[in-house]
């Protein structure tokens, strides 16, 4: 079963079908006609008479749908309840096994502050910051009195940039930890926060790690998730571009020996910034399958689901043939997000009917998606993510080069009057970037407008 929807949903199923085994997909009322329903084995309804998103978060109905139907384990995607120890703990009590770390393990590293002390223990460098949430907002002051302006706002149990906020000044301070607590209660159901330091312009870096239940841990090299917008990635490229190899080095290093630390067991993700000196410091350890997958897929040729999947079988890394001397980098993978969103409102997700579906294909292109076709409704109720665009070359020109290609290629329309299209474009000349002379066209988002593209 995967407690998810929507394009990971999918992701998951199809793997499963590759391997063999029976799918069973949950829907919430809102979800009746979506794609990840009709491409499962099996469906049962969730939620009956609740909110979209809390349909999707009542563990007890996922758990009765999985016992009821001899569920044998559970996916649980990313977002939801993936980062849950407490549904961990459930499919435990159930007999049905969590496709994912353990419970005490996920609650670890859910708890950011205690995921950072658990860094400092494994020799990891981190950024400055508080040692647990705060509780008042006198412990700011006094943190940001010591190691001065900026300082960033974190949820303390949870991610994906809410309750996230940049503070740079006292006159900020105050308005912006109100702010960062609402959104962290509203996505995590608390609003605890802690401080850090904020590093400005950093790389953001992270590792992708496998582990299995006898002890053996082994990295996938790294991702580079620097473009961002709100806190929220919308470009992931591997390897990194231009990254030292000695740098590379501690990196992989410093995550393998932080999963050995926490006996860590399934896929992960240990995520770090690296300063305009190239200094690293761990931020956060991400447990479970991350949105950007995709680009370490195409670079290592390793299925990281099917890992997942085995993994959680019994099977040991070296029994699958996953040791570390065998992972190697070939070639190089960017991934754009390709989003719902109105420019013209502050690109607030944009909702409706798909009239007119085209996508960019061809030649090292790989699309995931679950609702990108024509004819399909667009909820209000969800993330605004539309189709993950993967492409793949021999370097970072190549792969770029195919990016732009297929993100043209494109052609969306919907149910609205106007005409938007919408790019970024990154134009990366040789002034010292990271990316040297490239230009990549990042689609970060598709408006559905009747006379669109």
């Amino acid at each position: 079963m995967v407690a998810n929807r929507g394009e990971i949903a999918i992701r998951v199923f199809r793997a499963c079908t590759e391997l063999g085994i029976r799918t069973v997909a949950v829907y919430s009322e809102q979800d009746t006609g979506q794609m990840h329903r009709q491409k499962a084995d099996e469906a049962y309804l969730i939620g009956r008479g609740l909110s979209p998103v809390a349909a999707y978060l009542h563990i007890p109905d996922i758990i009765k749908v999985a016992k009821e139907n001899s569920v044998d384990a559970i996916h649980p995607g990313y977002g939801f309840l993936s980062e849950r120890a407490d549904f961990a703990q459930a499919c435990a009590d159930a007999g049905v096994r969590f496709i994912g770390p353990s419970p005490e393990v996920v609650r670890k590293m859910g708890d950011k502050v205690e995921a950072r002390a658990l860094a400092i223990k494994a020799g990891v460098p981190v950024v400055p910051g508080t040692d647990a949430p705060i509780s008042s907002l006198q412990e700011a002051e006094d943190f940001a009195k010591t190691y001065d302006f900026p300082i960033i706002f974190k949820a303390a149990y949870g991610g994906g940039g809410r309750g996230m906020r940049v503070v740079r000044d006292y006159e900020e301070l105050e308005e912006n930890y109100q702010r960062a607590y609402s959104e962290a209660l509203a996505a995590f159901g608390n609003g605890a926060l802690f401080v850090e330091k904020f590093i400005e312009k950093p790389r953001h870096i992270e590792v992708q790690i496998l582990g299995d239940k006898y002890g053996n841990v082994i990295h996938l090299y790294e991702r580079d998730c620097s473009i961002q917008r709100r806190h929220q990635k919308v470009v992931e490229i591997a390897p990194a571009a231009q990254l030292d190899p000695h740098l590379r080095d501690r990196l992989t290093s410093d995550s393998v020996n932080l999963a050995k630390q926490v006996g860590y067991e399934n896929a992960g993700t240990v995520e770090f910034l690296v300063d305009k000196h190239g200094k690293h410091y761990f931020i956060e350890v991400n447990s479970r399958l991350q949105v950007e997958h995709t680009v370490t897929e195409e670079i290592t040729d390793v299925d990281l689901v099917h890992a997942q999947l085995r993994v959680c079988e019994g099977r040991s890394l070296p029994e699958l043939g996953l040791e570390q001397d065998k992972i190697q980098i070939n070639g190089c993978a960017i991934q754009c997000r390709v989003t719902t969103e109105d420019p013209s409102r502050g690109f607030q997700p944009d909702t409706g009917r798909i009239e007119v579906f085209r996508s960019g294909e061809g030649m090292g292109i790989r699309l995931d998606s679950a609702s990108a076709f024509q004819g399909a409704i667009i909820s209000p109720h969800y993330d605004s993510l539309l189709v993950k665009v993967i492409a793949s070359g021999k370097d970072l020109p190549t792969a770029a080069t195919k990016m732009h290609r297929a993100l043209t290629e494109f052609r969306v329309r919907g149910v609205k009057v106007g005409s938007v299209k919408a790019y970024l474009m990154c134009s990366m000349q040789p002034c010292g970037t990271i990316f040297g002379r490239l230009k990549v066209a990042v689609s970060m988002l598709i408006v559905f407008k009747t006379r669109a593209w």
